[in-house]
């Protein structure tokens, strides 16, 4: 099957099932290099191909065979994003059993809970520190016989854990067969992973998704050319954590297809420079990095210039991207900002970017219109575990910004009565395990109710406009969506800049890190506020202020400038739904004191209940 629309050079596996993905994809693919990763921190980028690593898994899932593991046994997988976790992740597929990711940053409580609720009889941990975060708990997880570690340095001999190289070496004395005979085995409706969901609520869910069900939405991304380069060297910048079903779907898209992976380096500081040197063509991301690049890029551009630019520049690609003549004064116009601002942009993606992609979490329609018009088309999408990553997105030759785009080919997107939104297709779920909730995920009749609300517009493109459980209802009887004044919040820039005329020292900065509204049976809504560290402390240190978040947090300065951005996000909407009072946290939200999700998705019930004093004050004083 030949890949389309964008991918004309990139040819699929046209595997059955994700089981027999990677043995294809290496004997198809063979020489194209399929892994880039640093061979240290801060080294030399080192590339795998594919013939390697269909070896590399082969013998990993020949000696997870050796180990005992049986097929449709669950095998946990905590590591960082890196190549080995593709290279487990495969083998284990590949083995015939079900691959339960771990998110890397979990306590040993949360991996207790993901390994034990999904009776995961072994699991492979990254290093000594994922290491012993299961020891902690190793007593309380019956299921468990076998340990695997990727890198053995200074770990405990008494954690009883088999190296990987030492799983590998055990598969090299098995024979292929045994191996093929697994893969081949496997059926669509098998079971392929249990990822639970990070959620805002409660503890993890297990989402339970079939090996059709991701087959099925890769060739559905294929055929609209979500993924897929106009030239031969398709490369994906991946650094979202690869527990997650967005990284997930991303690495079996470019297996399929015969792309490269440059997997994360490890440290956050230096994504905009490993973009650099990786040079992608194509970048998955949730919108914090775009407003982090967006804040860069643009320090240096006074607002009018910014608003010309981004008004030229949209006029020219949509003409282009429309086959439309440019007048040659818009041309002009183009060229200078081109020159002066658009170039820049590109180079800070390393220079070859043809399409990113956006989603887990709202993203400014201002920021999407910008990148367009730099030529960094930044397409965002909408999906959920349980839709096997993703249901509706935008591609470079249909979109429309300010929506999520229209549903992926096969699948189906209705508005319930009371505003649902509701998917039913091929990649739908097959349920959580062990747990029958039916409040939100529930599927009846085949759609599944996602728990968010949107609106459908007359051409199919998708609005998400806010959550249900998420909705405010005011002590006076008025429906509330937080998202929107959050969201609001936390995209102050130019815009926020004309509207309140502030002060020199306003200009090109974006303060705020996070927005939690606040008013659930409350008389009117509030806000906790944080500060963005890397943003305020330069401006702190120019202007002679402390330079530590706790005290500016309390600094008058830093105050009259968040008010006058609450006035402004406030001048959008109807007196009773206007934040009347506003704290600024001494510190930013954290996924560590677990407030926000790994896709930095605010856990609001964590946060009401976790600050409710500081709520309370809000309406007390």
């Amino acid at each position: 099957m030949e890949a389309t629309t964008a991918s004309t050079t990139l040819q699929s596996t046209g595997s059955k099932t994700i089981a027999d993905l990677l043995p294809k994809a290496a004997e198809l693919h063979g020489d194209r290099v399929a892994a880039r990763h640093l061979d240290k921190p801060g080294g030399e980028w080192r590339d795998v191909t594919y013939r390697e690593v269909g070896e590399i898994v082969s013998e990993i899932g020949r000696g997870l065979i050796d180990l005992g593991i049986q097929r449709g046994e669950r095998v946990a997988l905590l590591c960082n994003t890196r190549a080995e976790w593709t290279y487990a992740d495969f083998a284990i597929t590949t083995a015939g059993a079900v691959v339960v990711p771990v998110y890397p940053t979990n306590s040993p409580e949360e991996c207790e809970w993901v390994a034990g609720n999904s009776e995961s009889v072994a699991i492979i941990c990254e290093d000594a520190s994922q290491l012993a975060k299961i020891v902690e708990v190793r007593d309380r997880l019956p299921s468990l016989r076998t340990i695997v570690v990727m890198d053995p340095d200074g770990v405990d001999q008494a954690a009883e854990a088999v190296a990987l190289d030492e799983v590998r070496e055990r598969g090299r004395s098995r024979d292929a067969a045994e191996l093929r005979e697994r893969y081949e085995a496997v059926t669509p409706d098998d079971p392929y992973t249990f990822i639970y969901t990070s959620g805002t609520t409660g503890p993890p869910k297990g989402c339970v998704l079939s090996h059709g069900n991701y087959r099925s939405v890769v060739n559905m991304c294929t055929e609209i050319g979500v993924f897929g380069s106009q030239n031969d060297e398709e490369v994906s910048y991946l650094y979202l954590p690869l527990a997650h079903a967005y990284a997930l779907l991303i690495q079996l898209l470019s297996t399929d297809l015969g792309g490269t992976i440059a997997y994360f380096g490890g440290d956050t500081k230096q994504i905009v420079a490993e973009l650099a040197a990786v040079r992608p063509t194509y970048l998955p991301s949730v919108p914090r990095i775009f407003e982090k690049i967006y804040t860069l890029v643009t320090s240096n551009v006074d607002a009018e210039t910014m608003q010309k630019a981004t008004a030229v520049g949209k006029q020219v690609r949509d003409l282009q991207h429309a086959g439309q003549p440019v007048p040659e004064q818009l041309q002009a116009a183009f060229d200078q900002f081109d020159e002066k601002l658009f170039k820049n942009v590109r180079a800070a993606f390393g220079g070859r970017l043809y399409q990113a992609n956006t989603g887990a979490a709202p993203i400014a329609r201002e920021i999407l219109e910008f990148f367009w018009a730099c030529g960094v088309p930044v397409m965002e999408g909408y999906g959920m575990t349980e839709t096997a990553t993703v249901a509706t997105t935008q591609t470079v030759d249909d979109h429309r910004f300010g929506t999520v785009g229209r549903p992926l080919p096969g699948v189906e997107v209705r508005i319930a009565d009371d505003g649902e939104v509701l998917v039913k297709g091929a990649n739908i779920f097959r349920g959580y395990y062990k747990n029958d909730d039916a409040s939100f995920g529930a599927v009846e009749e085949g759609w599944l109710h996602t728990g968010d609300l949107g609106e459908l517009d007359d051409d199919g493109f998708l609005s998400i406009t806010g959550r249900k459980k998420d909705i405010i209802i005011t002590a006076g009887g008025k429906n509330l969506t937080p998202a929107n004044f959050e969201n609001d919040m936390k995209q102050t820039r130019w815009v926020s800049q004309c509207a309140a005329n502030f002060e020199n020292d306003m200009k090109q900065t974006r303060w705020v890190s996070q927005c939690v509204m606040h008013g659930d049976r409350r008389p009117f809504p509030v806000a906790l506020i944080t500060l963005d560290e890397e943003e305020i402390m330069p401006w702190a240190q120019q202007e002679g202020l402390p330079t530590a978040v706790s005290e500016l947090a309390e600094h008058p300065r830093v105050r009259e400038m968040i008010q006058a951005d609450v006035d402004r996000a406030n001048g959008k909407y109807a007196q009773v739904e206007q934040v009347k009072k506003f704290v600024i946290l001494d510190h930013d939200l954290s996924q560590d004191t677990g407030e926000l999700t790994p896709t930095l998705k605010v856990k609001r019930n964590v946060v009401n209940e976790k600050y409710a004093d500081l709520f309370e004050q809000l309406y007390s004083g």
